[in-house]
């Protein structure tokens, strides 16, 4: 029986990549900045150089992550490119032969040998190149991620990631400001692990909890450096 809420369409790739863009910027923006403003806030209560230190390591950070995932993202898109290309002059040099391979693609996937020629025969006659792509290379040419897009959605979340702890730092009263730091951003890590695990429809108790004990391990150290290191300076 169909269910209505499982994914049957090719778009499940390209929304689980802007998923994947996503979620790990602005969880890589909420842990980094928090662990970063509150070492700082451990070793100094001045306002000036917890903001100072949170807004660098901010643009930092989204500057590497749009970096990162455009060269990533560049990388697969030339990589694809050519492969589609490859395949599209073979479709062009050789079609009886790559005719004959998409059957044998079909046979190998449990087809009898008249489905799997029927089948390659009306695919073919659909989308040669689609059905080859599809079949022969798990390809689809709509699908192919764009860098820039991918670069700017990973800065966009990784600075407002990145903005929740330095606020949440900041605008509290010197005494409060690492406690308040603390619960928002696990509060805010529980909030990004649900909606990746409900998105990706996968385990919500097993993502959140990850980056719930990641972020806490994370901070927790940083606090315990800063500690030291205001220590050691007083």
């Amino acid at each position: 029986m169909l269910h209505r809420d499982e994914p049957h369409t090719t778009g499940i790739a390209g929304r689980l990549n802007w998923l994947r863009a996503g979620v790990l910027g602005a969880n890589d923006g909420i842990i980094s900045t928090a662990g970063l403003v509150i070492g700082v806030a451990a070793a100094t209560t001045d306002s000036t150089e917890i903001a100072t230190a949170g807004l660098a390591g901010l643009v930092a950070g989204a500057v590497s992550m749009a970096l990162g995932e455009y060269v990533s993202v560049s990388t697969q898109r030339d990589t694809e490119r050519a492969l589609i290309d490859k395949e599209r002059g073979e479709l062009a040099s050789m079609p009886e032969a790559e005719h004959e391979e998409l059957v044998g693609l079909l046979r190998d996937r449990g087809l009898g040998e008249d489905t799997a020629i029927t089948a390659a025969t009306e695919l073919a006659d659909h989308d040669v190149l689609g059905a080859h792509l599809n079949i022969e290379l798990g390809i689809d040419e709509s699908q192919i991620a764009n860098p820039w897009t991918a670069a700017g959605s990973s800065a966009l979340a990784f600075a407002l990631g990145a903005a929740l702890p330095l606020v949440a730092i900041l605008v509290p009263p010197a005494s409060w400001r690492i406690a308040v730091a603390f619960v928002a951003v696990l509060i805010a890590l529980a909030v990004t692990g649900a909606w990746s695990a409900h998105i990706g429809q996968s385990s919500k108790r097993s993502a959140i909890v990850r980056l719930v004990v990641g972020g806490a391990l994370a901070m927790a150290v940083t606090y315990v450096i800063g500690q030291l290191i205001g220590n050691t300076v007083l």
